[in-house]
């Protein structure tokens, strides 16, 4: 690729439209921030918490109007005076009084945990790091500081992008990629939620900024070990948010190494150490436990602590446990090898949570930086190296959950390891990188730039039209798709010997009823099918008032059927699936050539769906004769 020189002597007029489009789009991203009515940003009756938001904005209200970071009945109350309902899905837990002692034998010290005297306090279960961070916003702008919090975040984000690409390539050239970076993923959505994600991806994105900076900079800026230190300074905050973060310190420690840097690779090493022990220690302090996913720990829904006179901590909540001991029998539970290659295909173009659709601007980075003569910068390789370390990581640990749970839109794991995709990035002369970017990764997230949050509240919605529905299902992530987050579409059953879950992954299909399972006569219905023993085929009935072709597969070959009206039709489907989580799992498609509207062929009937086959179905195992 053709390398620009470094354009150290060219005047600074040069950023000046790149400056002018930063400062609207951040003023019109503050304006969002602060006039959106958060609650209620969506249009519908069940609007409010959306993820882990409850315990994340408990904590940071508390933080930021009592000076503390427990729970009582007072921050219930204000939380419900807020969102008009219980803080659903908050994470709490009985806090302990740790002393440490003395003692004559190794490790000479031994720490002692007592209950907590006080009963009319919890904390809370999660990381505080955020919370604390976003507390000032929070008090002076509300739940709207949230927002502005995060507008402030990303432009901080921006400003370090450009900067760092602007250094050796064209102010377009930057000013057009920083922007895709961001607003052509599935950054765009995770704005709008009231978690860590963004605080997360931004501390990695300056962290970063600040280390390699001084490899393109056209003057010395940001040298010395300073910068590296305060980089690793980040890591340790952000891998205390989030453990799984801690694979991105390794370049750092690497490099230095790599150049013979003794000093400053112990430095980089016990800073990052240090940092990262002094957060979890702060939680001892605050709660009693250093893993603030540890101890007596509890998530809430419907009934709440401090919500009546006997709302006792042993009448409400369902206990959670998060320790050595539970990820040690999780991980005698899983095969992550035998999982590993299906999951390496849905890493990468996964519908929901692929690599490819929602963070096409990393895609293209990553291809920049591999065709191009940068891939020999030693900081660039091990920094490639560590992200690929931690997607497999990702990978082995969390076979069934890699996308880090609870339906997110892309993979909520890889967001906070995203941001070093940017710095693999080189010299760029012309636009077209950042315009490529930007087409690419509209075609999965402009549906989330038109309304974020709805996007976030209803992820199940951005899969059911466009190019992400030409992707495969992840189907050893059943239980973590999108789909879940609707009752209604998910965990059906059906049928008996062996009873099937159904997840009908978009509307073209209507869940069982009676006489069956309609087939809409609008487009191709998707249903993944869960079994606990594993299917050969599928015996099939269908019918239709109307002439129609219905063609069915579940993983084989496709069998198209002709439907005459008012005459049932028997087949049968071959299964092919793969083995999921203690079960085995089938992607069912059916389409109908033609459809109708009951209402329109009977007056009397108040059915205006538009529908084409009724399907019925049972399945037969592989042991079955």
């Amino acid at each position: 690729m053709t390398q620009v020189a470094a354009p150290g002597a060219v005047s600074p007029s040069r950023h000046r439209g790149a400056a002018a489009l930063g400062s609207v789009l951040f003023i019109v991203a503050a304006a969002m921030a602060l006039s959106v009515d958060v609650p209620r940003a969506v249009p519908r009756p069940d609007y409010g918490i959306k993820g882990d938001e409850a315990t994340y904005v408990a904590a940071a209200l508390s933080a930021a109007f009592d000076g503390n970071l427990s729970f009582d009945a007072r921050d219930l109350e204000r939380f419900v005076g807020l969102f008009h309902r219980g803080p659903e899905g908050i994470f709490l837990k009985r806090g302990k009084r740790m002393q440490i002692q003395s003692q004559t034998r190794f490790p000479f010290v031994q720490i002692v945990k007592q209950p907590d005297p006080q009963t009319d306090r919890l904390y809370f279960g999660k990381a505080l790091i955020y919370p604390v961070a976003a507390a000032p916003f929070v008090r002076v702008f509300g739940l709207n500081g949230f927002l502005l919090f995060h507008v402030v975040l990303l432009a901080i984000v921006g400003v370090c992008g450009y900067l760092f690409l602007a250094a050796r390539s064209s102010s377009l050239a930057a000013t057009s990629f920083t922007t895709a970076f961001l607003g052509a993923s599935t950054v765009a959505v995770y704005g709008v939620f009231l978690t860590p994600e963004i605080f997360n991806f931004s501390i990695v994105f300056v962290a970063y900024f600040l280390w390699v900076y001084k490899e393109v900079a056209p003057q010395p800026r940001l040298a010395g070990a300073w910068p590296e230190i305060f980089a690793a300074v980040l890591l340790g905050l952000v891998t205390y948010s989030k453990p799984s973060n801690a694979l991105l310190i390794a370049p750092l420690i690497a490099v230095a190494g790599w150049r013979r840097q003794w000093g400053r690779g112990l430095l980089v090493g016990l800073a990052f150490g240090l940092a990262t022990a002094l957060f979890f220690g702060a939680t001892a302090a605050v709660s009693g436990e250093f893993n603030y996913q540890g101890g007596d720990r509890k998530t809430f829904y419907g009934a709440f602590p401090f919500d009546a006179p006997d709302a006792t901590w042993d009448r409400r909540g369902i206990a959670m446990y998060t320790d050595a001991q539970e990820a040690g029998q999780v991980l005698g539970r899983i095969e992550p090898l035998a999982r590993f290659p299906t999951n390496i295909k849905y890493f990468f173009v996964g519908r929901h949570f692929g690599f490819v659709p929602y963070f096409f601007p990393g895609t293209i980075a990553v291809l920049l930086w591999l065709f191009s003569t940068a891939r020999r910068d030693v900081w660039r390789l091990t920094t490639f190296l560590a992200l690929i370390s931690s997607a497999i990581l990702l990978l082995l640990i969390f076979p069934y959950t890699w996308s880090g749970g609870g339906g997110p839109t892309g993979n909520r794991y890889l967001l906070s390891v995203y941001p070093v995709m940017f710095f693999l990035l080189p010299p760029m002369e012309t636009a077209w990188p950042g315009l490529l970017a930007w087409a690419g990764g509209a075609l999965f997230t402009a549906k989330i730039l038109l309304n974020p949050f709805v996007a976030a509240k209803y992820t199940y919605l951005i899969t059911e039209r466009g190019p992400a529905r030409r992707l495969p299902v992840e189907l050893t992530m059943a239980n973590d798709l999108p789909v879940m987050l609707d009752a209604s579409r998910s965990r059906i059953p059906y049928g008996q010997n062996p009873t099937l879950l159904l997840y009908f992954l978009d509307q073209n299909a209507s869940p069982p009823e009676p006489p069956g399972m309609w087939v809409s006569g609008g487009g191709r219905a998707e249903i993944l099918v869960r079994s606990v023993d594993e299917i050969h085929h599928l015996d099939v009935t269908a019918e239709s008032p109307i002439r129609t072709v219905l063609t069915v597969s579940m993983g084989g070959s496709a069998v198209s059927v002709p439907l005459a009206p008012h005459k049932e039709a028997a087949f049968t489907v071959p299964a092919v699936g793969i083995p999921a989580l203690r079960s085995y799992a089938y992607l069912l498609s059916a389409r109908s050539s033609e459809g109708f509207v009951p209402h329109l062929r009977d007056s009397n009937s108040s059915d205006h769906r538009n529908l084409g086959a009724l399907m019925r179905f049972r399945a037969v195992t592989a042991q079955a004769p």
